[in-house]
């Protein structure tokens, strides 16, 4: 087992293909029961949150103690980064008790500081710029649930260009699948997405659906963006996905990142229905997490 070339996960852009089917390949063999290593056995990592978690805290937590290490969990109360101490300071600290980081942080620039001040690898468990460990679990679950993560396999997203959609754009260059986003154009994906994965489609037109192998959306109003939700279900109402678009690809399985808003962008037939593979998704954090952890604390 060949470690990642560098010692944090910051993007999925940071990887080449390799690395990033190679980080899937084990996903599946531990999930599969086939691999049974302990790398971070007399370990420990700091889980550091400044927005809270369900899904990423959990598995997280349980990945570090199945993998033989333990995880110290710090809420933003308890840190205040970029607050109530510095950023830098936080990973100077940390970096004296443990052996890396994970932060799910706000602004990206604040993952990116502490991963300069930091001697240890730090992972990228949010920011508002990207969120590549979901995208890990969603490029597992395509391949269980269809068998095939290639050029043959077309993705849509319809919805907010949001972090998970810029992440899902780098692993679309990487591995050669094709990608549309379907967004408002208030709503569109950062220049700076679009720039890193010119490949990708981008449009306002629910045409694009047709044909799609996933459709994926996410919540309209995220963490941190309260005050705009009416706004913004004015001008997402169009984008819900539902029976009648789901009709539009008759062959396609639905996916969500969670948590979701039943009635929103989603409707529950949907969603609870028998295309959905959201709960495999989430349960997909776990693997994946694991063998990015494994990889990046393996041996050489």
């Amino acid at each position: 087992m060949e470690r990642l070339r560098g010692s944090d996960f910051l993007d999925i852009a940071q990887l080449d293909r390799m690395e990033l089917e190679g980080i899937l390949d084990l996903a599946g063999r531990i999930k599969a029961g086939g691999w049974s290593d302990t790398p971070l056995l007399g370990r420990t990592l700091a889980l550091l949150f400044q927005k809270p978690s369900m899904r990423t805290r959990v598995s997280f937590q349980v990945g570090v103690s199945r993998l033989g290490g333990r995880a110290v969990t710090l809420g933003n109360e308890e840190v205040g980064l970029g607050q109530r101490e510095g950023v830098a300071d936080v990973a100077r600290v940390l970096d004296r008790y443990v052996d890396g980081i994970v932060a799910r942080v706000g602004p990206h620039r604040d993952l990116l500081e502490l991963a300069s001040a930091s001697a240890n690898p730090v992972i990228n468990a949010l920011s508002d710029a990207s969120h590549p460990c979901q995208v890990l679990a969603d490029l597992l679950t395509m391949r269980e649930a269809l068998g095939r993560l290639d050029a043959t396999t077309r993705v849509v997203f319809v919805g907010d260009g949001n972090n998970v959609v810029s992440s899902l754009m780098e692993a679309a260059t990487l591995l050669g699948f094709p990608l549309t986003v379907v967004s408002p154009p208030a709503y569109r994906p950062s220049a700076e997405a679009v720039a890193r994965a010119p490949e990708v489609s981008v449009t306002s037109d629910l045409a694009a659906v047709a044909g799609a192998a996933i459709v994926y959306t996410d919540v309209w109003t995220s963490m941190g963006q309260e005050a705009e939700a009416e706004a913004r279900r004015a001008e997402f109402a169009k984008y819900q996905v539902n029976e009648r678009l789901m009709e539009m690809a008759p062959e396609a399985l639905f996916m969500h990142c969670l948590p979701a808003h039943r009635g929103e962008e989603v409707t529950a037939e949907v969603i609870d229905g028998p295309r959905s593979v959201v709960f495999d998704q989430a349960g997909n954090r776990l693997d994946a997490q694991m063998a990015l952890l494994a990889l990046i604390y393996g041996e050489a």
